[in-house]
Formats: C-alpha cells, structure tokens, sequence
C-alpha cells in the first residue's frame, strides 16, 4: 500500500463523503491541507473569506439549507481562535460542520512555539472550543486520522447534530504513512431512532382524549425533514400548531392551523393558545426562555396541569424545563409515522376532529382580535420606514421557496412575529446562541447551498458593521446574494431594555457631534466600493422597489433601510432577565394563571 500524507487521507475522506466545499482561510500551520485541496480543486473547493468567523457560519448555514456538512479550515493560534462565536452559534442552534483546525508540530509540543496555547496543556486549542463541539479530536500521527475521521464523520450527524473539531498538528498534514480510508457512510437516514409501541400507544391515548390539544414545534422537525408528516397529522386531526422560529416553515405558516411563534414576541393567539390547551404534545422543541416566557405560568405555558407528551431525539432535552407524562427519545419523523400508523388502527380520526371544533372557533376568534390589532401598519407608508412595513415588503416580493436568512437584533424580533415561512428549511435564525454575524456572513453559505432561490439576509446595522467584510467574498466567489440593512442607528433590541427597564440608555445608540445627532456609514457607499451594488432607502415604496430589482438582479446586493428606531414589537408574553422583574405585555392579558383545582382561566 503507498504511503500518503496526512493532508491527503483528510482531503480524499471529505471527497468520499461528499463534501462539497471547505470554507477556510490560509495560515502556515495549514499549508499542508491547502496544498492537498489544491491538488483535488475539481472535486472539492476551496473558499476563503475574511474571517474565520464568516467560515463557520457559512458551513452552519449551508447545513441547515442542505442536511449535509461541510468543513471548515483554520490555522494555528488566532485563526482557529475566531472560530468559536460559529461553533456555539451551530452548536445551540443543532447545526453542524466539521472544523479542521491546525496546531503546531508535535514535536514542538510544550516548548511554547509560535501560537501554541501552553499553560494547562500542550498544544490546548481542543481546550478551547470543547465547550462548543460535539467532540474534539486530536490525532498526532498520519495512522490515527482515519479513525479520527470516521469517528466525526458519524458524531456530527447522528442523534443531535453539532459541530466535531479534528485539531491536526502541522507535521500530520505533512507525515506520510501507509493508511486505508474509512469505508463510506451510509445514509444516516437508515438508523433514525423510533419511540416503542408502548409510548406510541401512551400518547395517542392523551392526543385523542384532549378537548384542547396544542402541537409545539421546534428545530427537531425541520432536521428530521418530518413537514409531510406534521401537515398530514394536523390536516387529520384538525390540532394548532405553534412553533419556535427554527421549526418555522415544516408547517405552511399560511396553513389556518399554523398559529405562528409563541413567546414574548410572538403571536397572540399562539400565546392563549399555549396556555388554555389541556394537551401539548413537543415535536423537537427546547421549552426555551424566550418560546417560554421565561417559564412564568400563565404567559405562554401552564405547564401543568397541561399535560406534555415530549419527543427530542436528545434525552438531555427531555424534562428539562417541564416535566413531562411522557417522554420519548426518538427521530421526530419516525415517532410521527408510528403515531400516523397507530391512529389508522384505531379509526374515529373524524370523530376527534369533531370533537375540537369549539377549540379551534375559539383560537380563530384570538387570531381574528390579533389581525385587526396588527393590520394598519403592514400598510403604512412612512419616513422612516415602520417595521412591519419592511415585514411585509421582503414577504410579498420575496420568491415563495426564496431562503430568509436573519441577523440577532431588534429586526429579528418583527421577523419572528410576524414572518410566514411557506416551507421548511427557509427560515434561517441565529436562537439559542443569538450570534450577530451569522445572518451576514450565513447568507453566503446559504445560496451556496441552493444556487437555484433568491437568498436575503436581513441584518441590524451593528452586526453587519461586526462583518462587513463579507462584500469581498461575494465579489470574489460571485456569489449573488442580498443583505437588507436594518438602520435604527444602535443596538436596537438593547436600547429598547434600557429604556424600559431604566428610563435611559447609553452605550446603545450610534451617534456623532457635540449633539449626539444619529450616525452610520453610507452602507451603499461602502457596498459600491466593494464592488456590490447599494442603494439606500427610506420610503416604502422606494424599498420595495430596490428589493425587486436586487431579487431579480442576481448580483450582490445592499439595501440600506431606515427604520423608525422608537416603534418596538408589541409583546404578548414575557421575557426575565433575573433580578429585574418581567415585563407586562403589551398587548392581550396579562396573566392568566393556573387555578388551583387544575382548571384554567
């Protein structure tokens, strides 16, 4: 058998398992690996943005669209050291990729050379990003890479998706050595967990004994690609349906029983919704804070006396924030065939959906009180622009399997409340890490995934000034994409809890002069310099139209938008940030609590 590099066995295994691209960026601890994907540029390629951060959220991205990973690389010291904020975000968000990090030589080990962390242990960057990955692997010579490779290949993907971290040492990518590739992986499809007849049996009992049933749904549906199953099982039992916004679009979200997000910044039926229901069953949802009214009774949740039937593919999740009747540790598209299967055998499906009929009338009339509340300023032709214009603006002219990719800030927040997403996979968000870049630098990978939809990003103007590097590498790799900029001249979403928790603010607002007068760059100005077409806006008509033209352009694209700064999403739950007490919503009750013979207001 011929002896092959280090750098060889790590490109020719990503080859074998279909990886498409490599996301990295050069440094000496990794021209070994450059070299080697030089040599295979045909079958895999290699992108290099600015910033490694942009690397790691371009592979989330691309895996959250596609189902399939791909890898990151990065060099010694600083380089791997900026990928951290990308790993987290993916991590907490079940997203993944594998992230080849470099390291100094071994037999440098411990003697501090250059960018080797030292102090605790040699050669510690897995240190660094454990907290963030699924598993770091440290293989030190060529003949331990294969298994190393195998090992990453399956964790990423299996059970609950998260990033894996192979740090290799400078000499390993170099160091030859007679080694056989791992077989291929099958289709991770094949081994899907399944609940037991038992527990499919428990909780078809609990679904069809409820007079007033609620389906959550969560980023577990989307990555068990179970919508056809979820639609079928709504459409035959007539049960609502709210979700978190990684689950939004595996139930058509103009579906009548679709009853959007629910948490403090969500829909208002959602919330009587969730807690009136007597039933809840959890497909592939984490019982957040903010889906959860930080686990106040009465604002989103009455959990109990609601009884939960809990399905996570992740038994961490099971119980941690509700206890549940039931909890079952399965594929959410394999437990949602059990549970189709299951309530064929017994018959009397219409029956059920009969017998929910009052619940649905009284759901539509909270979603009726909501629309009329809401629907003047979807119309609203303003200077600035009024949020929910800009909302509805991007949801008519956006393509309906166009990929919506959002930024952390003030805007997601409108986005989460008021977006349809018409299918699943085209809702990207940054939840449970909130990472600001990810919007920005995501895009990219996203339309790198499906070249064939429109992709838009919409970013707050503080993160897209963390990454605005990102103009050059859509220039560089033609990648035609559009970034809606949010301009309300601050950390929007954080000077709205200043303001409402304290009555002033500071450090929150982007200002100029001895007047504090409002400041941002000509974000048109800094596109065209980079070679991307830009255009500032701030009138509704002129948006709508700068947004069908970049659509259609299929160029990069800028849009800098001005947003009314002082309008804020009208809250119908709640969120705590201990001590400080939560907040009342603003709109609808403001509590409705759990009375203590078990029933509820």
């Amino acid at each position: 058998m011929p002896k092959v590099k280090g750098a060889d066995v790590i490109a020719d295994v990503l080859i074998q398992e279909k990886v498409p691209y490599v996301f990295g960026i050069c440094g000496h601890g990794n021209v070994g690996m450059l070299d080697a994907l030089y040599e295979r540029s045909d079958k895999i390629k290699l992108i290099s943005p600015r910033h490694e951060q942009t690397a790691g959220h371009m592979a989330d991205a691309y895996f959250r669209v596609a189902h399939r990973p791909v890898a990151t690389l990065t060099s010694c010291g600083p380089g791997s050291a900026n990928l951290p904020m990308a790993l987290a975000c993916a991590q907490a968000d079940s997203s993944t990729f594998l992230a080849i990090t470099a390291n100094v030589p071994t037999s440098q080990f411990n003697r501090a050379p250059f960018q080797e962390s030292y102090h605790h242990f040699q050669a510690d960057f897995p240190s660094v990003v454990r907290p963030f990955v699924k598993r770091s692997f440290q293989p030190s010579r060529v003949d331990m890479l294969p298994t190393a490779l195998r090992q990453a290949m399956h964790l990423m993907t299996s059970g609950r998706p998260s990033p894996v971290n192979i740090d290799v040492p400078y000499n390993v990518f170099q160091e030859e050595d007679d080694v056989e590739l791992p077989q291929p992986r099958l289709d991770s499809a094949a081994s899907r967990w399944a609940a037991t007849p038992e527990q499919v049996e428990a909780a078809a009992d609990l679904i069809l004994g409820a007079v007033k049933p609620l389906i959550f749904i969560g980023h577990g549906v989307t990555l068990s690609e179970a919508s056809a199953e979820l639609t079928l099982l709504v459409n035959k039992l007539g049960i609502p349906v709210a979700m978190s916004p990684n689950g939004m679009g595996t139930l058509d979200m103009n579906h009548e029983l679709s009853l959007g997000f629910i948490g403090r910044n969500g829909t208002y039926h959602a919330n009587q919704a969730g807690r009136r229901c007597d039933f809840l069953l959890s497909l592939g949802a984490r019982f957040d804070d903010r889906s959860s009214s930080s686990w106040i009774p009465g604002y989103s949740w009455n959990i109990p006396p609601t009884q939960v039937v809990q399905v996570d593919i992740d038994p961490a999740e099971i119980g941690r924030n509700y206890d549940p009747r039931l909890g079952i540790v399965a594929d959410i598209q394999s437990f949602l065939r059990q549970l189709l299967m299951e309530l064929e055998k017994r018959g009397g499906i219409a029956d059920t959906r009969m017998s929910t009929n009052a619940w649905r009338a009284e759901i539509a009339g909270w979603k009726k009180t909501w629309e009329t509340f809401i629907a003047p300023d979807f119309s609203a032709d303003t200077n600035p622009m009024r949020p929910e214009r800009v909302v509805a603006d991007v949801q008519k002219l956006m393509p309906e399997d166009g990929i919506l990719v959002c930024d952390s800030g003030a805007h997601h927040n409108w986005f989460m409340q008021f977006w349809k997403a018409r299918r699943p996979q085209q809702m990207l968000n940054t939840w449970g890490y909130s990472a600001m870049g990810f919007g920005v630098s995501g895009v990219l990978g996203a339309k790198l995934a499906a070249p064939e939809k429109a992709c838009v990003a919409v970013v707050g103007d503080g993160g897209f000034t963390m990454t605005p590097h990102v103009l050059c590498t859509a220039v560089e790799y033609e990648i035609p994409v559009v970034w809606v900029i949010w301009n309300n001249y601050g950390w929007g979403a954080i000077r709205d809890l200043q303001r409402g928790t304290f009555g002033r603010e500071i450090g929150t607002s982007f200002t100029n002069g001895p007047n504090g007068s409002p400041y941002n760059p000509d974000f048109g100005a800094m596109a065209r310099s980079c070679g991307v077409h830009g255009v500032k806006v701030g009138k509704s008509d002129d948006f709508s139209d700068a947004l069908k033209a970049a659509i259609a352009s299929n160029r990069p694209t800028v849009i800098d938008v001005e947003v009314d700064m002082m309008i804020k999403p009208p809250s119908v739950g709640t969120w705590q940030l201990p001590p400080l007490a939560h907040p009342e919503p603003l709109f609808g009750e403001s509590w409705t609590p759990a009375m203590t013979d078990g029933t509820m207001r």
